[in-house]
């Protein structure tokens, strides 16, 4: 079991350092060459190429909060085989940009080294990266601390370059705006875009997050609105400090600005800067990275060891360790062009995936699938972003697509050797073709997980009604009845459970209905009666579609959540009544209990839809 150390701060930390790096540190020259003062435009389309995902990515991590992230969403969305093509190509992409951040540490590092340059990248680099697995393998906590503490210095170095840079910030380098056609604006959009990749990259460690529901799409979208808003800033000043000829072949243009516009200390503070952003883009990288094997191994997707945690720290060190291992295999001995372009890649695929998974999600219908945070204008804002995001993968070029598809033949081959006999687990998409073509489809053990899922999210812990109600005898009946039949079908199925007669209990609910009726509410009743003996306390759910007469002046009855105790219990009766009463009060209660497709999904309503106020804080 992972601990829950990050709060909101860490969240908006790993998803802020994820995305400052050689998107905003290196691409602005070369994206400026190619569309340039438009280049500000660009960015500014590229951070809103990013929202649907982002919209998308944070609807299904508060509703599945789990290692792994992306990987976790499509294998339940799409089922194992998806899942396993999604894990082994989230694990990749974050990694492979791990690798090119601590080659990043290391081009600034050499400078001080008395070797060969490229010796000395890949050994400053590995030595990096040994350090963060440190780092990771010590304790998640630790590694929050360290990306808040690396992300602030960051962001007051930016901030502080901002400021000054809009005092000596020249018109006359904006005209003309527009250098480039729209084809190539939007084909450098695309470029800029991969830059906001590590924005949804949070997810893979929503289950180490506290209050996830809230503070993980609370810290995505913080981070959104700051670093898109430092990427237009930044690159503004510097398309304005700049001389166009010298900016087009730079590939440090930040930097070159800070020295136009602080000398020297500028250059070394930006250079500084730099260094952090490669440190968060890494450190952040290795911990996203790791959760993606251990979420696989839980899976029975990989060997079962990738997902052993550490007894003193409770971190995942076989995973990190793995991922760690190819991260260096990287660095030392391959090119890291061709293989970025292929993690950018990989990452619109898994960005299509995420946006499918919320579709499949949605229209299953599943009780269960309760997300805290939902995504807007669904299900067009999904497939428009799925449509703009196919572009996108053939702008990036043949190499890319040629290694991707060879990783997905490898992963396709993997599934069919390792997984495929293995697992059976059914997936929403297998969910919504059996409800689409049969009306008596059994339970999912999706439902259940789902269901487990969204009553731990916030870390609370189960109660007495809870664990009643996971227990209980639930009636789901098609016909109108009349509330004497109603009675005799409810004594006849609590009096084995009660040892009770039948005709007793069927008096008593008699009895108690002459004395008062039980109906709270239209449509609502809520019968109770005492019984002989201690500590006894039970509940019945009946859902009556076409309704239970219970009398000819009021409206038939669809709920009938039946109390039945002993004297002895008559406090926890009255609780028991408080809870129920919060519980009809959510208006999410009526949708579901009427929409409910069978006995299982009724007790999911029941679960689900309580009022709970989170064990955990921000």
């Amino acid at each position: 079991m992972l601990k829950k150390d990050l709060k909101l701060l860490d969240v908006f930390c790993l998803a802020a350092g994820a995305m400052i790096s050689s998107g905003l540190f290196v691409l602005p020259g070369i994206a400026f060459e190619k569309a340039g003062p438009a280049v500000i435009l660009a960015y500014g389309l590229a951070s809103l190429f990013i929202i649907p995902a982002m919209l998308s990515q944070a609807e299904l991590s508060t509703a599945m909060p789990k290692a792994g992230g992306s990987y976790f969403f499509i294998e339940r969305a799409l089922g194992p085989l998806m899942g396993t093509y999604a894990g082994f190509l989230n694990w990749l992409s974050i990694a492979l940009k791990a690798g090119f951040a601590l080659i990043g540490i290391g081009t600034v590092g050499a400078q001080f080294l008395p070797f060969p340059q490229v010796f000395a990248i890949k050994l400053v680099a590995i030595v990096g990266c040994i350090i963060f697995t440190i780092v990771n393998l010590v304790s998640v906590k630790s590694v929050g601390k360290l990306q808040t503490l690396l992300v602030f210095a960051l962001l007051g170095i930016l901030i502080l370059h901002s400021f000054a840079g809009f005092r000596v910030i020249e018109d006359a380098a904006f005209k003309p705006f527009f250098t480039a056609d729209i084809q190539t604006l939007f084909a450098v959009a695309g470029m800029i875009f991969v830059s906001f990749g590590g924005l949804t990259k949070v997810a893979s460690v929503g289950e180490e997050v506290r209050n996830p529901g809230h503070n993980l799409p609370k810290g995505m979208f913080l981070a959104f609105g700051v670093v898109s808003f430092l990427y237009l800033v930044v690159v503004t000043i510097t398309v304005g400090t700049v001389e166009a000829d010298q900016l087009a072949a730079s590939l440090l243009p930040i930097a070159l600005s800070a020295e136009n516009i602080f000398g020297n200390w500028g250059l070394i503070a930006i250079e500084t800067a730099s260094l952090l952003a490669f440190i968060t883009t890494a450190n952040a990288g290795i911990l996203s990275a790791s959760r993606s094997p251990l979420a696989m191994s839980r899976d029975g997707l990989v060997p079962e060891a990738l997902s052993n945690t550490s007894k003193r720290f409770h971190t995942p060190h076989t995973s990190i360790l793995l991922t760690s291992g190819f991260i260096i295999a990287v660095i030392a001995v391959l090119s890291i062009e061709d293989l970025v372009k292929t993690a950018s890649t990989i990452m619109i695929l898994m960005f299509i995936g995420v946006n499918v998974a919320v579709i499949v999600m949605r229209s299953s219908k599943l009780q269960s699938y309760q997300p805290v945070y939902r995504a807007p204008l669904y299900p067009w804002l999904q497939i428009i972003s799925i449509i703009l995001y196919v572009f996108l993968i053939f702008e990036m070029g043949l190499v890319p697509l040629l290694l991707t598809g060879a990783f997905g033949i490898l992963a396709g081959a993997w599934y069919i050797g390792y997984v495929w006999r293995k697992i059976d687990r059914e997936s929403a998409f297998v969910y919504l073709v059996k409800s689409v073509t049969s009306k008596d489809i059994h339970r999912s053990n999706l439902e259940d997980e789902l269901r487990h899922i969204s009553l731990e999210r916030g870390g609370v812990e189960l109660d007495r009604f809870d664990h009643l109600v996971q227990e209980c005898t639930i009636l789901d009946i098609e016909e109108s009845i009349s509330a004497q039949e109603l009675f005799h079908r409810m004594a006849a199925e609590l009096s084995p459970r009660l040892n009770l007669s039948e005709e007793f209990l069927y008096e008593a609910f008699i009895k108690r209905e002459r004395e008062s009726s039980t109906m709270v509410h239209p449509g609502l009743a809520i019968p109770h009666v005492i019984v002989e003996g201690e500590k006894v306390f039970d509940i019945l759910l009946v859902r009556c579609k076409e309704g239970a007469i219970f009398s000819e002046l009021h409206q038939p009855v669809t709920t009938i959540i039946t109390l039945i105790g002993s004297r002895d219990e008559r406090n926890y009766h009255l609780r028991a009544l408080m809870s129920i009463a919060h519980l009809v009060e959510n208006p999410q209660f009526a949708e579901g209990w009427k929409n409910a497709r069978n006995v299982e999904q009724l007790r999911d309503v029941m679960l689900l839809s309580r009022p709970r106020k989170d064990s955990q804080t921000d």
